[in-house]
């Protein structure tokens, strides 16, 4: 898995990190806002070297059924 806070790759002419091309994508079509563009997964790792992804709680779509309550 990348890391997607690094600085971008000998080959790449933008000159962006990842998340600066993340970003500039998700935001490149029209009407699209700020809030479309916010991280929607939260990334951590233990001192065991486990990395643990989840939906950010801030996501503004999650996945699964949004009407079930269980």
């Amino acid at each position: 898995m990348s890391d997607t806070n690094q600085p971008h790759a000998a080959d790449d002419t933008t000159g962006m990190t990842d998340d600066e091309k993340r970003r500039d994508q998700l935001l490149r079509l029209s009407g699209s806002t700020e809030e479309d563009a916010a991280p929607r997964i939260t990334v951590e790792e233990t001192d065991e070297g486990v990395t643990r992804i989840d939906i950010a709680d801030t996501a503004a779509v999650r996945p699964g059924d949004p009407d079930n309550k269980e």
